[in-house]
């Protein structure tokens, strides 16, 4: 994808933190139509944004939101929920998983048929905790790495259908979610910029803030990159044969 100019993007969980500065970002460079995917009502002064009511847990609004969207490019997957937990209530970490987790696998697949209709993208944001987990969050972590491996196994699998899948892996954001974290964070209107730069250079895996870039290189030049790009290989070959 050369460019977010002149495209279709949904961004759900768009009405805070990252969500909100990927909206404004994709509207900065361009975009035609932005679609908002969120729980609350929200109104926007630009006129190509159009708001859904979207629950990323909700098949039924889930559905909704794939009748009201005409045509789409870019898929980007944001919503997500971060608690504290020790582990030790089973509910904290299904909660976790069913956003951070099935709520991208629901709405990847229901958008999937537009999505292959203008070979477009799908971008999931991640975190650096799907490497290794933040003790003092460790169920969004563990659901985080599990939408990694659900990113990367859509990534080998859609390769030939023409749609780009990629992984966001953030670092600590000056968000909500880490407000009570006591580090550097990067802005969300710089994270949202080095997002969609990512996707247009067509990066499989975007490193958008400092924190995340220092783990790039050795990310795509390790042993796990490397098996990963094996992997799909085997896949593709497979596929060869039928």
């Amino acid at each position: 994808m050369a460019t977010i100019a002149d495209r279709a993007v949904l961004v759900t969980g768009g009405n805070r933190g990252i969500g909100r500065a990927l909206v404004e970002e994709a509207l900065r460079r361009g975009a035609n139509r932005v679609y908002v995917g969120t729980r609350a009502s929200m109104d926007h002064s630009d006129g190509r944004v159009t708001p859904l009511t979207l629950d990323v847990t909700d098949r039924g609004q889930i559905q909704m939101a794939v009748e009201a969207v005409e045509s789409l490019d870019v898929l980007v997957n944001n919503a997500g929920v971060a608690l504290y937990d020790d582990l030790s209530d089973r509910f904290v970490l299904e909660r976790q998983l069913a956003v951070n987790l099935f709520g991208t696998y629901d709405v990847t697949q229901a958008f999937l048929p537009l999505l292959m209709r203008s070979g477009g993208a799908v971008v999931n944001n991640l975190s650096v905790n799907a490497f290794a987990p933040l003790p003092l969050i460790p169920a969004y972590s563990i659901s985080k790495a599990a939408a990694f491996n659900m990113t990367q196994s859509l990534r080998a699998l859609l390769a030939g259908r023409s749609v780009s899948v990629h992984a966001v892996l953030t670092g600590i954001v000056d968000t909500d979610m880490s407000r009570d974290v006591d580090m550097p964070k990067a802005s969300p209107e710089s994270v949202a910029q080095g997002i969609f730069d990512g996707v247009e250079k067509e990066e499989e895996d975007i490193f958008p803030d400092p924190m995340a870039a220092s783990m790039a290189e050795s990310w795509r030049s390790g042993a796990a990159k490397a098996l990963e790009r094996q992997y799909a290989a085997i896949a593709e070959a497979e596929r060869a044969k039928s």
